[in-house]
């Protein structure tokens, strides 16, 4: 594709002009040698060497390995890695550097080195690595390039959570560009979503052409890869969705627009996705970034701002991997025998391995020649290491091994989809996918529908569907975490935007008010900060708007805006009855995940100098530390991927990972519970593979040094941090609540999905609250039922005064038999409220009616009497008024505690009522109560209520006691659940009897049940001919 056209022609065309120019006519031979490449274009390949050969990390060190293509690389002269970016903080980058280093041993003369790239931070580290041991020229010409930026909003307002309706309106957006480019490309994070929007956007363009739609990632087959470039390229396919598959180095034609939906998570990244548009002289690439919730517009904000001020990510080279090390010395030492010093030199020429110690290269060597011992015996050997003359010599397993088993990319276990009956691989699916799909399930691939037939081990078999309704397939482990970098532009906007909502502004009479106050009769938030916005940041206005009231109202909450100067930890109960904390630290995904990992059990060890052993012990324990000791075993060769012609199942993989760990660490696979009495610490065994690892889970899962100045920050007060208790959870947890950005890509049913937003109710929109998260009114009538004081005695009266403290008569009618022998005991009283107590609903004014009576417990007589002091009791109590005195805010939260302890779901007007209280006093109690974790506010019977605001004022909201609305929730999920358990094969067919009108009785005639049948059927998309 790019090759024919960048290479073959022009090499063409010169030699075409230097025949005419009567002059020898060159003969330059190009060939590209991948993964994808057949057996027989190799062997050509190796009989006749090409003069430009265009290949991969991977190809090169296989090239480098095979004896009879590493006689075809002792001429070259030039080695040009392109987007050297890409791999230089990766595993890839290391694995390249020692290849490099290896050809420029085999080499008649060292090569010189060409590194090409965009975006490249810093500079001077990309020269070093490119080559270590001399001066590298630097050619910068800078990376900034004017850039048609702009964040599209939705025409639904964002919130947490992606709604069916939000992602309707991007569809129909992202159609309408299409229809005004010649040829977009719409970026996504995920496969899965590639498929999905593909889908979405065929429906919507089908009217241009058969092929106007393609999706282009990874686990599609190559062919329907490069058939999308094609299609895109001669214009017969108006837009790809790709993921990261056409980032960099494709040539796809003249690209007019770049849609990137959500968050690229990166800086980097979403440049580079950009670029790809504008290729052609007097053209600026156009980029359009789609936020789908309130997070991710603040994130497209920073992300557009930092790409006008020319910000990239900062690129890390990882130091000496000891997988990708023994690899190498396998097949370097399996191609030629070697003398352990001039090995040694030769890996310390590669940048990351600079400063490799002999002690960590010596221990690599030992564990290749003596191999790992496990209970299948020792694996693992793949050299002779005479320590007498210090000479290493390969075993006769160890260039295969090194062949078959070599690269830096991790296996992910991927099944390939074969589609019959030509046998066809058109992609590949996750594993769990493929195993819990079933023979008749339709699946998206390639924008295509396939019928499985079937699945074996490590494929599955499909057929052509014909569009019929598929499941989109899922692959783990897509998710991109946040750069620190533009965690820190996020930070930062979200601060300009908080800094300009409270700047001091002149008000009248030369008073200095706030802006925000200032504009509050205004249309919206201060012009000045829409200019900004618009102007800085890529927003409309309703973008602009939006943004600012997402930062006003998470300040309102918290009393401040987390930023990388200011660290939030928020407390506060959810629904289920629990405390939540959520830590607002905007400082990247790998600094996040060091920090949370410890926290649940080890909160107070966390400081900068033992966090990095507090995290090493943390690791252990978790599947991250598995899933990476296996990757780096296969890396070194101590797994192998194929094994007798074969690839290894997966499953075999695994079993013999977890053989390998135990041997070397059998305190990581140890019970825990037979572990008792042994010290807190485990201590690490010193095996190369197992310090690799533990290092790999501190610095590339995690940034544990990150972690240490943050902390080191903390502990000299350069880094502020608050804690809040809120009532309800602040704007800016919403989205981690709601497990964004992926929660509605999946296909759980509504049910699923209404138990899941629950949980989360409280804050969610009124719309979303009605519908995915309402609570079951039947739960709720039950629970407050239950709550209600069960009275058959006076006794069980007296218990319920006790916690009621007051009762008003007409709500205790049905105990009333109850009352006289409490009176004639002096064990309760009646208590009687004048004319002029105030009515509820009238603030100050006289009451209406007669004189209020109620009963109280003699014990409470205190307590009343602080909150009615011109009440009558009868029988007169003697010492009423000399009774220990309270203060009568206390005396009002404790029977409004009591009250709502045995009440259901309630607003403060209703409880006013019923205790013929001021609306002010119950408010100002239940607010108490809010602090304390008593009670919780929200929308429980009515989702369309108003939410209390979240500066502390009431808007009609509802309460409910934190412990009853624990048990509203518990059962409103559990008849959810109830409600998609399967019914049996009898239920289910008397079911179909009933709906098909084929039961007895049931059965529809004339012009009313054919009227009827047509109403049923409505929207059932058949074939003209069913009809």
């Amino acid at each position: 594709n790019d090759i024919q056209k960048n290479l073959h022609q022009p090499l063409t065309e010169i030699s075409e002009r230097a025949q005419a120019a009567g002059l020898p006519r060159p003969e330059i031979r190009v060939a590209v040698r991948t993964g994808d490449t057949p057996g027989p274009a190799r062997q050509q390949m190796v009989r006749r060497p090409p003069h430009i050969l265009i290949t991969t990390p991977e190809s090169l060190y296989l090239l480098l390995t095979a004896e009879k293509s590493r006689r075809m690389l002792h001429d070259v002269r030039t080695v040009i890695v392109d987007e050297i970016h890409a791999v230089a903080p990766n595993k890839r980058g290391a694995h390249l550097a020692l290849s490099l280093e290896r050809l420029d041993a085999v080499a008649h003369a060292r090569p010189v080195r060409i590194g090409l790239s965009a975006t490249q931070r810093p500079i001077e580290t990309i020269a070093r690595f490119l080559r270590p041991s001399s001066g590298c020229r630097i050619v910068d010409i800078g990376h900034r390039r004017e850039m048609d930026l702009a964040v599209e909003v939705p025409k639904d307002e964002l919130g947490p959570v992606a709604t069916n309706v939000l992602w309707s309106d991007i569809y129909d957006r992202v159609a309408d560009l299409v229809r005004e480019h010649r040829s977009t490309l719409v970026f996504v994070n995920t496969r899965r979503l590639a498929e999905r929007v593909a889908h979405h956007l065929e429906e919507r363009l089908h009217d241009l052409g058969a092929q106007v739609v393609a999706a282009h990632h990874g686990s599609l087959s190559r062919q329907i890869r490069l058939s999308a470039e094609e299609h895109l390229k001669h214009g017969e396919t108006r837009v790809v969705v790709a993921t990261a598959s056409l980032e960099l180095g494709i040539d796809v034609g003249t690209v007019d627009l770049v849609c990137q939906i959500g968050s690229p998570r990166a800086i980097t990244t979403c440049l580079q996705r950009v670029g790809r548009s504008g290729h052609w002289i007097g053209t600026q690439p156009k980029g359009r970034l789609f936020a789908t919730t309130r997070d991710e517009l603040i994130e497209c904000a920073a992300l557009v701002r930092a790409m006008r001020a020319g910000v990239l990510d900062r690129i890390e080279v990882p130091p000496a991997p000891l997988d990708i090390l023994a690899q190498q010395i396998v097949a370097e030492v399996s191609a030629q025998e070697w003398r352990e010093d001039d090995l040694y030199a030769l890996c310390r020429r590669a940048f990351p391995y600079r400063e490799l110690e002999r002690a960590e290269f010596d221990a690599v060597v030992r564990m290749l020649a003596e191999g790992i011992a496990t209970r299948r015996g020792r694996g693992g050997a793949y050299l002779h290491h005479d320590r007498i003359n210090r000479r290493l010599r390969a075993r006769r397993s160890a260039r295969l091994a090194a062949l078959t088993s070599g690269g830096a990319i991790p296996d992910t276990f991927n099944y390939a989809v074969i589609a019959e009956p030509d046998g066809t691989q058109v992609g590949s699916v996750d594993e769990d996918f493929a195993v819990e799909s079933l023979a008749g399930d339709i699946i998206l691939l390639g924008n295509a529908s396939w019928r499985i037939r079937g699945v074996e081990t490590g494929k599955v078999r499909v057929e052509d569907a014909h569009g019929a309704p598929p499941t989109i397939p899922f692959w783990r482990g897509e998710a991109p975490s946040r750069t620190i970098e533009l965690s820190a532009e996020v930070a930062a906007v979200r601060g300009e935007i908080d800094r300009r909502l409270n700047a001091d502004a002149v008000g009248a009479g030369g008073a200095r008010v706030p802006v925000a106050l200032a504009d509050a009769t205004g249309d919206g938030p201060p012009p000045a900060l829409m200019d900004w916005l618009q102007a800085e940041c890529g927003l409309e206005r309703r973008g602009a708007e939006q943004a600012a009231a997402y930062v006003a109202a998470g300040r309102a909450l918290l009393g401040a805006v987390p930023t990388q100067e200011m660290i939030i930890a928020e407390r506060f109960f959810d629904e289920g009855g629990g405390m939540q904390l959520v830590l607002h630290t905007p400082f990247g995904g790998r600094l996040n995940r060091a920090w949370g990992l410890p926290l649940e059990a080890v909160f107070g060890f966390l400081r900068a100098d033992t966090v990095r052993d507090v995290l090493m012990q943390a690791i252990l324990a978790t599947p991250m530390f598995a899933s990476r000791w296996r990757w780096n075993a296969t890396r070194a060769l101590a797994l192998l991927r194929f094994a007798h012609g074969r690839r290894v199942p997966p499953q075999i993989q695994r079993m013999r990972a977890e053989d390998l760990l135990a041997a070397v660490f059998p305190a990581a696979l140890a019970c825990q519970d037979n572990m008792r009495g042994a010290p807190e610490q485990t201590t690490l065994p010193d095996h190369p593979l197992i310090q690799e690892t533990v290092r790999n889970c501190l610095t590339e899962a995690m940034d544990v040094d990150g972690l240490v100045a943050v902390l080191r920050c903390i502990e000299r007060s350069e880094i502020r941090c608050l804690a809040v208790d809120t009532p309800m959870p602040s704007s800016f947890c919403h989205e981690i609540l709601n497990a964004n950005p992926y929660a509605y890509l999946d296909d759980a049913p509504l049910e699923e999905r209404r138990a899941r937003a629950v949980e989360m109710r409280r804050s969610l929109p009124p719309d979303l609250a009605g519908d995915l998260g309402a609570l079951d009114p039947s739960a709720i009538a039950e629970v407050a039922e239950e709550a209600w004081p069960v009275v058959r005695d006076a006794d069980e009266l007296h218990d319920a005064l006790l916690t009621l403290i007051w009762v008003p008569e007409e709500l205790g009618k049905a105990w009333g038999a109850f009352i006289p022998p409490l009176i004639e005991t002096g064990r309760a009283a009646v208590v009687t409220l004048p004319l002029s107590q105030p009515s509820p609903l009238e603030g100050e004014g006289k009451g209406e009616g007669g004189p209020m009576t109620g009963w109280v417990a003699t014990e409470r007589l205190a307590t009343v009497h602080t909150v009615f002091p011109a009440a009558e009791y009868s029988p007169v109590v003697d010492g009423v008024g000399a009774e220990e005195p309270q203060e009568r805010d206390e005396a009002i939260r404790r029977i409004v505690q009591g009250w709502m302890e045995s009440t259901g779901p309630t607003t403060a007007e209703e409880l006013a009522r019923k205790l013929h209280l001021p609306t002010s006093d119950v408010d100002g109690a239940l607010l108490r109560l809010e602090a304390e974790g008593q009670v919780l506010r929200g929308r429980f019977r009515t989702p369309s209520l108003t939410l209390p605001l979240e500066g502390g004022g009431m808007g009609g909201g509802e309460w409910c006691d934190r412990r009853l609305l624990a048990r509203i929730h518990r059962l409103t999920i559990g008849r959810l659940r109830r409600e998609i358990e399967p019914v049996t094969a009898a239920d289910f067919m008397q079911f179909l009897f009933q709906w098909q009108h084929s039961a007895a009785g049931g059965r529809l005639h004339g012009e009313a049940g054919l009227m009827e049948i047509i109403r049923q059927l409505a929207g059932f998309e058949a074939a003209a001919s069913a009809w």
